[in-house]
This record gives C-alpha cells, structure tokens and sequence, in this order.
C-alpha cells in the first residue's frame, strides 16, 4: 500500500491588496466587542448607556434636568432628555468632503470619534470620551430614529445598521427642547436580545445618585401593570451613602459630606465623597470618574484613603485616644465598617487598560488627598462625639485584627491553612494545572462517599462539608477562621484568605462547584457558601471560578428506559408527553382530531392557566370567586384592595389610581381634622407632618400575560372559564384499544393526561445526594458531557451588598419586609 502526500494548498501571497481598510462603521459591526465589550448580555445593556451618557453629559454641562427610559414591547429603547438637541446644522467639513450636504446629526450618528466632548468649550467634562458611544449604538442597531426638538421644529433622521435610510428633514412643529433617540438593537450581532429590568434599573438609579438633582424616569412596557419610575435625589451621593447603609446598623445619622475642586493646565477637577460607618465588618467603596464605576479604584482612591488614615492618625494623636489600647491602628482598621462614595469629574481622564477600570491620572491623588484631608480633620474637631465614635470603632477592629493574626499565626502552626499540607477531608485529583481542575463541595459524608466514588480521579476532587458553615456576614475574619470548615476550604483552595494573604495565582482549581441537596437546607447551605466567598473571596466570582451543581430531582423508568428530571416544571410536561404518545384528542365542536403539537400547545395553555389559579389562590381569591366577580364589560378583577376595612375588587390601572388618590385625600381631611381637634400649644412638629398609610391591595394577575393566555385558549374556541365551569362536551379522547371518554373541562383534560402519563412508570425522587448511587451521580452532575452548571457572576456590586445585607445581616425589619412582600410567589416551601 502506498501512501500519497496531499497536495499543499498554495498560499495565499500577502502584498498590500491583502491590507483592509474597515470603511465608516463597518469596523464596529466586525469587531463590536472592541466597542461596548461583548455581543451578550452586558453589550445589549452598554448601548442603552452609551445614549443615556449622552443625556447625562448635557446634564452635567446645566442644560439638561429630564431624562425618560423606556423599553418597549419588542425590546426596542426609547432615551429621550430636553436638553439643548444635537445641532442640526449642516457640518461645513463633512459636507464638503462627502459633496453633499452633511448635517451635524449625520457626522454624530454614522462618524467614529465625532462628538463636542473634544471642544473643552462645549462640555468641561464627560463620560465618553472617545466619541465611539452613540456612534457605535447606530452601527449595532438594525433600526434608529433620532428626533432633535430645536427651535420651534422636529428634525427626525432615520438609519438602519449604521447607515442613513432617510436624510434629516424637518416633520412638525415643537414647543418642546431636546433630543429623542429610538434604536432596535441588531439580532445579527447580539445573541442575547432581551433587556433585563434589574441591571438597566440599578444603573438608572446609580446615575441619579450621581447627578445630585437630575430626573431620570425609566418606563418598562414589557410589564404592562408597572408603573414608572422615578429616580431623583436631591441629597446626591449622601442619598447614595445612605441607600448602601439603608440594612445596616450605622453608627451615626447623617453621612460625611466633602466637596472640592481645583484648576489643572488641561481643565477643572471637580470631586466629591460621601462617607458613613455601619457596625459591619467590611468596607465598601464605590468609586466613580466621569460616572463610570472604577471597580479597581485608581488614584482618587488612594488620595481618599491616605486622606483618611492621615487624619484620623492625627486625631488619635491629638486627643492621645490609644494610651489604654496597646495596639497600633492601621488604614484597614479605619476603614472598617465604612460605605464610601467617591465620584470624580475630570477634563482629560486617563484609564489603565480598555475597560476604563482604574483610574491613572497622577495628579488626582494629590488633590483629593489634599482637600479631603483638610475638610475631614476640620469634620472631626467639630464633631468629637462622632469622632470619637469612629476612632472606637477602629481600636476594636485593631484587636480584633491582632486577635485573628494570632489566631491564624496559631492555625498556620496547626497547619489547617497551609497549602503544602491539605486537608484529610479532600480527595483531590491527578491533575496540576488549575485550569483543567474542578473541587465540588459537598454537603455531608454519604454525598461526599458517593462523589468521590462516581468523579473522574484525574481532574475532579471532592471536599464534604458537615453542616451549616458560619453566616460570614455576622461575623469578623477572627471569628470566621476559627470555623472548622471555612478553614478545610480555605486549606483545599490553596490561595489564602484576607486582604494581605489572598493570592488568586495559587488558587489549585478554576471551577468550584457547590453541590448540595435540592431542599431548603441544601438552599441555605449554598446561599452561606455564596456569603463566604463573596465577602471573603470576592475574586473567585469576579473571575467567574464559582458554579452551582443541578442534580437531579426524579428518576423516572419506563419498560427498559429510564430519564432524569431536574424540576416540577420538567416532570409534569415529561408525564404529559407520556399522556398524550398513545391517545388521540377529538374535538367536539367539529369532530376532528388534534394534532400531536397542536395538543402540546394547548397542553401548555392550560398550564399556565393552572399556574394562574394558583397565583390569585395564594393571594386569598378562589378561583371560582374571581371568575364570577367578572363584571358587566367582560373584565375580571385586577386588582384586590381594602378600603375603610372593607374588600373591593378593581377592575383597571385608572380605577386603582383614582381610589389610590381618593383614599390618600381621605386620610389627609382626617389628619387635618385630628390636628385642629389638638390645642395649637400642644401640637409637636412631627404631628404636623402627614405621611398617607399606603393602601392594602394586591395585584391579581399581569394584564398582559392574562390577555396573551386567553387569546391562546381563544385558538381552540375555549375560554379561561372552562378551566373548571362544565358548558357541555369539549373533547373526546380515543385510546388506541378504541375508548373513548368525553371531557366537559379543561382540568379534566389536563388530570386524564397525567394519569394516562403515570401508567406502567416508576418514579424514584431523590430528597438528598446522599440517596443517589456513584454512577447516578456521576451521569447527572459529574459529568461535564451531560451535567448542567451555573455560573455565579457578579454583574451589579451595588446591587449584590444590598441583597447580602438584607438577607444575612443583622437587621431584622428589612429581610421581614422582604420576606413579606415576596411571600406570595415563594416556590418552594419546605414545612
């Protein structure tokens, strides 16, 4: 046998027609992550910012006071302010070297590096600096309107993917100022095309707090029941300060408020700082240049910390605070406990790498260090019983400090921390490189028995955990050491623990997987992991290390098969297409039979109806009272409400507003009327103030979601009503021995299919892992070719501190709040 050589392909030659000149925005639509990032989730979100900075940018410039959001329906943006309008004008240069007439929109719109934030004139300082952001927003936008409100008249310019479809033209007359951008982000690019309501929301609130004064409103027509938003602060960044604190125990009232600013040679900084100590055990900062978050700090941080520690060192000294203390107070101590806010504006501002992350200008750091400095050792001598509380606050964060490097200076020489010697609990793998190693942390011996058994040896190594881990939240790293199975993690990871000892280069494995059982325990126990990780371990989730392990639920068998089935949700539709594989569905209204996905589709309608009933059935409604509360137009309540202590149904968002303001102006006449029934003398200013006693109600239903379910039913000439009301024969079902049962309901329909489902099937239901055998493990969780993991991200800082806070802090009355209004769509609930 010989062997022939394939024929080489001949190379290409590379000469100076192989070069590519990217023409216009073609280079965004190629290369968009260059741009805003990513093609996911965070490059959809970053095109609505880079419009909303805009708006800011006039904001921040004194002509701008309104911003209003809105995402439609189809997931289509609207960002509309009444600043001055994009110029309309015809752009000389442009024009003349195009041959044609360019209007200024045009160069803004479809010109990289085109903008007035290169004209220190035009706008002191701003948040794109590039000119790349609105731009880049119409090169990745299959459809985009901008509409310039100027001068009596509505200039409207539509493109499409970056180019012009209709020129600028004048279409009306306005007494109004502004600019209006519609835009319809490109599904050619983007694989991810639904906004989500949370990020855009935090963001729209964080730029609010930012911008002392300005309101920015944020509809969301997806939703139609929601109603719009408003963000406005008058407090600024305090307001901001105090939001962050708003769960937590702070130790006095009103945040520390310093404001500077200072002429460089290439423009103004302007900065300001809020801050304000809680009784936690961790600082937080969140720093701001131009309102872009740096989540690596930079120079204004380091000018603000030395600033801090410098002057209240010196207060310290002043008042001899430490002669009884026998410890030495450091910067960490200082800062212990405290929420800080540090936004910058500034002319030129220098970023270290793309992602606008840390901030480089030299110069910032002295002139925070200096002003704040000033202000705070001012703040302090005028303010010594608070002083003196922050100062208390850091002595005792000092011993605990020393307390913990004893403690683990002790746990070292036990060698529970020491990298070179693991843990005797872990099973750890073959493999060196952390990149291809993955630990799953278990819950308990038998589940840890199993997985060990069931891994893959070469590159999965199995920690078990006993029990509940120590709620981080409540505690100091001390403490937190002293936890046996905080330490045996911290041991088995290998990248220590604490602001000096962490290093993520020795993390040993790049996938840490928490797998715990799928009840309320195993959900707590994870929801402390997380705790751990995101207070102690905070890198681990920004580098996306941390993975949430699925295990199964059911196990069902059928004749020689078997499958396994992660949810309620699962199993139900798995036993409903078992239902339907061996019978045939006639309609009775035309004596013709269904077929298989027609049957699915309504299948499915009636499970979102039965999801229905059991929405409005928690919130105190039977089903057959709401049904028969429909009233004379055909409308089923909306909502539910107690008025005077009695129950009303109301039937539309203008009803609700209306008896929502009625009810608010009969408790201010009778506010009024107790008020002059009171001596003037006797009156204390906070019985003058009136604050209304929200109105109990409870939303039924989302309008928009009743309206798509019935119009679904509507398709099979049914209603919502035959759910449970008999109203003569629906359907007919023929089994395939030729049976046939008449059906008169909808349930009926729906439990004849389960049941049909549940003939000749054995359902194994797992309640922990520790049930499940080696291999079922392995080929439902272990396996990276069939498991299914979640990675835990970290999008929001801001938004991730409320919610730890809230629910593992020590403040009582908000995580009762929260649980209260979430009450009625809790899921699982194990009594």
């Amino acid at each position: 046998m010989t062997m022939t050589k394939e024929k080489e392909p001949r190379k290409k030659d590379y000469t100076a027609s192989s070069i590519t000149v990217l023409e216009g925005l073609q280079a965004v639509r190629e290369r968009p992550g260059m741009y805003i990032g990513d093609t996911q989730v965070n490059g959809l979100h970053q095109l609505v910012y880079e419009v909303v900075d805009n708006c800011i940018d006039e904001a921040m410039a004194g002509y701008c006071s309104l911003i209003q959001v809105t995402v439609h329906e189809n997931n289509s943006i609207t960002v509309e302010d009444n600043g001055r309008g994009i110029p309309v004008g015809k752009h000389e240069k442009e024009s003349k070297k195009q041959g044609r007439d360019v209007s200024a929109v045009e160069v803004v719109m479809t010109i990289l590096h085109a903008g007035g934030k290169f004209d220190k004139d035009t706008y002191k300082v701003s948040g794109g600096l590039h000119g790349v952001g609105v731009s880049c927003v119409n090169a990745l936008s299959k459809e985009l309107r901008v509409e310039v409100s100027k001068d009596g008249k509505l200039h409207t310019i539509d493109f499409s993917r970056g180019k012009v479809v209709n020129p600028l033209k004048v279409t009306g007359d306005t007494d109004k100022q502004g600019t209006k951008v519609f835009f319809v982000p490109d599904d050619q690019i983007f694989t991810v095309t639904e906004y989500d309501h949370g990020i855009l929301l935090n963001r729209l609130r964080e730029l609010a707090f930012l911008n002392r004064g300005i309101q920015i409103l944020f509809r969301d027509e997806r939703d139609e029941g929601a109603e719009e938003i408003t963000f406005k602060y008058e407090g600024g960044i305090s307001s901001f300060v105090s939001y962050l604190n708003e769960n937590k125990t702070i130790l006095f009232d009103k945040p520390i408020y310093i404001k500077g600013s200072k002429e460089l040679h290439d423009g103004p900084i302007e900065f300001e700082v809020a801050m304000q100590w809680n009784g936690s055990y961790s600082e937080s900062i969140y720093s701001y240049v131009n309102n872009i978050a740096t989540r690596n700090g930079g120079t204004h941080v380091s000018g603000f910390s030395s600033a801090l520690t410098r002057s209240l060192n010196q207060y310290i000294k002043n008042n001899n605070l430490l002669k009884n203390a026998k410890v030495s107070v450091t910067g960490e101590d200082m800062r212990e406990g405290l929420t800080t806010v540090l936004s910058i504006k500034i002319a030129n501002p220098q970023f270290e790498g793309q992602t606008k992350q840390k901030l480089g200008n030299s110069e910032v750091a002295s002139v925070v260090q200096q002003i704040v400095g000033e202000e705070l050792s001012t703040y302090l001598a005028e303010n010594p019983q608070i002083a003196r509380t922050i100062v208390d606050k850091a002595i005792l964060a000092a011993q605990a400090r020393e307390a913990a490097k004893k403690a683990r200076e002790l746990t070292l020489r036990k060698t529970a921390l020491d990298s070179t010697r693991l843990p005797g609990k872990l099973s750890d793998c073959q493999e060196s490189d952390p990149a291809k190693c993955e630990i799953y942390i278990v819950e308990g011996d038998s589940a840890g028995g199993s997985a060990k058994l069931g891994r893959d040896r070469r590159f999965q190594a199995i920690l078990p955990i006993r029990g509940k881990i120590l709620n981080v939240e409540k505690a100091r790293l001390q403490k937190v050491l002293q936890n046996n199975e905080v330490g045996t993690m911290v041991s088995a990871f290998g990248c220590g623990i604490g602001k000096d000892n962490f290093n993520l280069e020795k993390l040993r494995y790049h996938r840490i997987i928490v797998m715990t059982d799928a009840d309320v325990d195993g959900s707590h126990i994870r929801t402390l992991l997380l705790t751990f990780f995101y207070r102690h371990m905070p890198a681990l989730i920004e580098n996306n290390y941390v993975y949430i392990a699925q295990p199964p639920l059911y196990r069902v068998s059928r004749k020689k098969t078997s499958r396994y089935i992660h949810s309620e949700r699962e199993m139900d539709e798995y036993l409903l297409s078992l239902g339907i594989s061996d019978i045939t569905v006639r309609m009775a209204s035309h004596n013709q039979s269904l077929e298989k996905d027609e049957v699915k589709t309504l299948l499915y309608a009636i499970l979102e109806v039965e999801s229905l009933i059991g929405s409005i059935e928690r919130k105190g409604i039977p089903f057959r009272e709401f049904l028969g509360a429909q009233n004379e137009e055909g409308h089923l309540p909306r909502f539910h409400i107690i008025l005077k202590g009695e129950h009303q149904f109301v039937y539309s968002n203008d009803e609700f507003k209306e008896l929502k303001a009625q009810n608010e102006e009969n408790e201010r006449k009778e506010h009024a009327e107790t008020l002059a029934s009171i001596p003037e003398e006797e009156q204390a200013e906070e019985m003058k103030e009136f604050t209304p006693r929200p109105l109990a109600f409870v939303e039924l239903y989302e309008e928009g979601k009743l309206k798509a379910l019935k119009e679904k039913l509507a398709d099979y000439s049914f209603s919502l009503g035959q759910y449970v009301k008999a109203e003569g024969k629906l359907l007919d079902i023929v089994e395939e021995g030729g049976a046939e049962t008449p059906i008169y309901t909808l349930k009926e329909l729906i439990e004849f299919l389960r049941a049909n489902g549940r003939k000749g099937i054995e359902i194994q239901r797992y309640k922990g892992l520790g049930e499940m055998n080696a291999d079922q493990l392995w080929e439902t969780t272990m396996d990276p070719a069939e498991r299914t993991l979640v990675q835990v991200t970290m999008p929001d800082a801001v938004a991730a501190d409320h919610m730890f806070t809230m629910l593992m802090g020590d403040e009582v009355a908000p995580r009762r709040a929260f649980i209260e209004s979430h009450a009625l769509s809790v899921k699982n609930l194990d009594i």
